[in-house]
């Protein structure tokens, strides 16, 4: 559009109207003449940044010539590149910001609340989730157990980030599925995991049922102490779900995967 002060002027005057406005009518608003503002519409229809309409003559004559700004798109590819770039450079720090902000996510999607009471309640959820987010989820029922379902991702919407940010994309992907199970009460007894790129264009979404955790004897308090004061015994690393906590000053993350970080570090 070059350096040309009327046709940015036209082109911000179209942007904000309701509706299509011919030369004459644009002539009166910028005080140009009527000629020239035709020069300057053609200019910019020649640049694709407005679009001609056909609209009513008013009386008598030839139809007249509409004009509207072209409304551009946004480019949420280059700014999911850009936010993923200013995670830092650390790819285990990254998978950790970015499933803290999937669980952010998953928390303000009402649809995403249905209560889950087995493994089959699980996958359905997981499958809803996946078709709304548009990865065309598929059950895979040769592979099924009372523990276990798998569910292949066969698209992505963001596959060529994915590829390059796959700890930052995959990451968001896996905190939004984890809460969307939390939220349907699955917490500590149904795992998800993100398995990316196992096939070029495939990833698998991978369910777990978890079983119950017997608590460890020796971390009981000890019933029946010599000197009549109970004590405990040193703590050991739970079986839970409940991963190790990060540095005060970032997320607290209740199950970061190092599955997808691991796999970023190989990604293509």
């Amino acid at each position: 559009m070059s350096d040309s002060w009327p046709r940015r002027r036209l082109l911000a005057i179209l942007r904000g109207a309701s509706e299509p406005l011919d030369a004459q009518q644009l002539a009166r608003v910028t005080g140009q003449h009527v000629t020239t503002v035709r020069f300057h519409l053609d200019v910019l229809t020649r640049e694709s940044l407005v679009r001609q309409f056909q609209q009513p003559p008013r009386g008598r004559g030839r139809p007249r010539i509409g004009y509207s700004a072209v409304q551009r798109s946004v480019g949420y590819q280059d700014l999911a590149q850009v936010l993923a770039e200013q995670l830092g450079s650390d790819p285990r720090r990254r998978a950790e910001a970015a499933v803290a902000a999937g669980r952010a996510w998953g928390a303000k999607v009402e649809s995403f609340e249905q209560p889950i009471n087995n493994l089959d309640d699980a996958r359905d959820l997981t499958i809803t989730v996946q078709s709304e987010l548009g990865f065309a989820p598929e059950r895979d029922p040769a592979t099924e157990t009372q523990e276990q379902a798998t569910i292949r991702l066969t698209a992505c919407p963001l596959r060529e980030l994915a590829r390059t940010h796959s700890e930052v994309v995959c990451g968001v992907h896996l905190g939004l599925m984890r809460e969307a199970l939390d939220r349907g009460g699955a917490r500590d007894t149904v795992n998800v995991r993100l398995q990316p790129f196992v096939e070029p264009e495939l990833c698998v979404a991978r369910l777990e049922a978890l079983k119950s955790v017997v608590p460890d004897p020796s971390a009981m308090p000890d019933a029946h102490p010599e000197d009549g004061v109970p004590r405990l015994a040193a703590t050991t690393p739970s079986a839970s779900r409940v991963g190790p906590q990060l540095r005060t000053d970032g997320p607290q993350l209740r199950n970061p995967d190092t599955h997808v970080t691991k796999q970023s570090t190989n990604q293509r």
